[in-house]
Parts: C-alpha cells; sequence; structure tokens
C-alpha cells in the first residue's frame, strides 16, 4: 500500500524544526538541533533534502531571503549561529557537501572522515598531491599550515605569496578543495581590528574525532552517515543520497541493502502522487 506523502513530510518538517513551535531560538537549541541531525547546512537549501538552520531559526520551510537581510532577526540569528557554534568547538564547520558549509555534529564527524581521508593524517599531504589528488595551490597552502597552524587569512596568504587581490580566487579555490578533502577547517571568525578567518589543520583541531575515524572502516562509516540522515529526513531516494554525499551508487545501494536487512529502512517503497521508489526510516 502506497504510503502518503503529507505523513512524510509533516515528520521531515518535525525533525528539521520547520514549525513556529519548534523554532531554534538559542545556541543551546542550535547545539541540540544539529545534534539530532547530525548534519545541517547554514542558509543554503540543499534539493536533495538536508536539514538547513536558517528554515529551523524561521521555523518554516523554504523561507524567502529578506529584502534588508542585515535587519532580519532570523538572517543574523542564524549568522551567528553558525559563527558561535564552531567558534566554541561544538560542531564542525565547513565547505564539506557540494561545495558548501555545513554544520556536522562531533560524534558523526568521524564518519565523515573516514570517508573523506580513508585514515589518512596531514603529514599525508605530499603524497595525495604526487598521486594527482591535490592542486599546486592546496599543496603550497598545506606546506605552510603543516609548518605552522593556525593562522589567520591574511598570514597564510602572505606565507604563499597570495596577497596580491588578484590571487583572491585562486587562494579561495584553493581553501574550498582543502576544507572539502577535510585537510583544514575555520575555527575563528575575527571581526577586530578587521575582519579575518583563522584557519587550522583538521586533525589538530579534532585530534580525538579523527582518531575515532580510524577505528571506522568506509562499510561501516557509510551505514551510520545515510542511517543518521534518515533519522532526521525521514525519507530518500537512493538517488538523491549518492548526489548528497558524493558516494558512488553501488556502495549507497549496499549500504542500504545492509540497513535494510538490520531493520533500520525501509527499500522500495511507494509514495502516492510521487514518482520511483522511496527509501523510509523504519
Amino acid at each position: 500500500m502506497p504510503l502518503e506523502p503529507q505523513t512524510l513530510l509533516q515528520r521531515r518538517d518535525w525533525n528539521f524544526r520547520r514549525l513556529p513551535g519548534r523554532r531554534v531560538r538559542t545556541s543551546r537549541s542550535a547545539l541540540a538541533f544539529v545534534n539530532a541531525v547530525g548534519c545541517c547546512s547554514t542558509f543554503y537549501r540543499f534539493p536533495e533534502g538536508l536539514a538547513c538552520l536558517w528554515e529551523a531559526v524561521v521555523g518554516r520551510a523554504d523561507p524567502r531571503w529578506p529584502r534588508r537581510s542585515h535587519h532580519d532577526d532570523g538572517v543574523g540569528l542564524t549568522w551567528e549561529l553558525k559563527d558561535t557554534l564552531p567558534t566554541r568547538r561544538q560542531v564542525y564547520y565547513g565547505k564539506l557537501l557540494k561545495g558548501r558549509p555545513v554544520l556536522v555534529a562531533l560524534d558523526l564527524f568521524p564518519v565523515f572522515y573516514a570517508i573523506v581521508r580513508r585514515g589518512q593524517r596531514s603529514a599525508d599531504y605530499l603524497r595525495e598531491y604526487r598521486a594527482g589528488r591535490l592542486t599546486h595551490t592546496a599543496r603550497r597552502l598545506l606546506d605552510v599550515l603543516v609548518a605552522e597552524h593556525p593562522l589567520y587569512t591574511r598570514e597564510l596568504r602572505a606565507a604563499t605569496f597570495l596577497l596580491a587581490p588578484s590571487a583572491t580566487r585562486e587562494f579561495e579555490r584553493a581553501m574550498g578543495e582543502l576544507q572539502q578533502g577535510l585537510w583544514v577547517v575555520k575555527t575563528e571568525e575575527r571581526y577586530e581590528p578587521t575582519f579575518s578567518y583563522r584557519w587550522d589543520l583538521v586533525d589538530a583541531w579534532l585530534p580525538r574525532e579523527v582518531a575515532q575515524a580510524g577505528r571506522l572502516s568506509r562499510a561501516a562509516a557509510i551505514d551510520r552517515l545515510l542511517e543518521r540522515h534518515l533519522t532526521g529526513a525521514a525519507f530518500a531516494s537512493e538517488p538523491a543520497l549518492a548526489r548528497l554525499f558524493s558516494l558512488p551508487r553501488p556502495e549507497v545501494a549496499a549500504s542500504l541493502g545492509r540497513l535494510a536487512r538490520a531493520g533500520r529502512v525501509r527499500l522500495g517503497c511507494e509514495v502516492s502522487g510521487w514518482p520511483g521508489r522511496w527509501v523510509v526510516l523504519a
């Protein structure tokens, strides 16, 4: 018997706090939200169905961007929270999914690290560079950060001769590459005397979580990631899961099969009015 879409959407809205009575209002409730969903975006709404901190703050799905965002309470609180939680080292923050910034619960972070870095440490970056998996600019930035960290943006750009305005795009592109590869992490946004980011090596900033990642197999990490995501999202499709987490379809299918056999998810579900088959949290 097909499932009713309204039931699934209501469950997702509850879990994602997209209801006025479930709004995130404080840093404490924001941390509880991130820990519950495991991973969420800050402002961007992923079409694949990822929780969004801004939606949780305003208490509704797909809010419209305000004309005067600098004076909007929802935007202001979201901006404050996405700065405060990482600075307190309560969550991980970085451009981890599809080049978009996300917040990750610290108990789930080892899962991402195990999948992305395959047990490597910062000292392995030259091996990755020689294998063609790091660009030249990214390697230069790691040369500096491995030798001395943490560093503010200006210090890092100066040490790599990327201070010129014409080098800004090259620097930002390489830092995005290093964030997606979980080599570096932004640990602070400083506003005085001038605005700047402070950068550190991931395994220096979260040594316990990186050590935990070393004890996870890739298959076990993918299982934990998909189950945690579905616990919040309530439903998904196999292609959307592969796109969202940049995972090969065969690995997603194998993981969902293991979760289904363990009674964690239901596969091949029909939903009234929706095309295709769906994965639903059991």
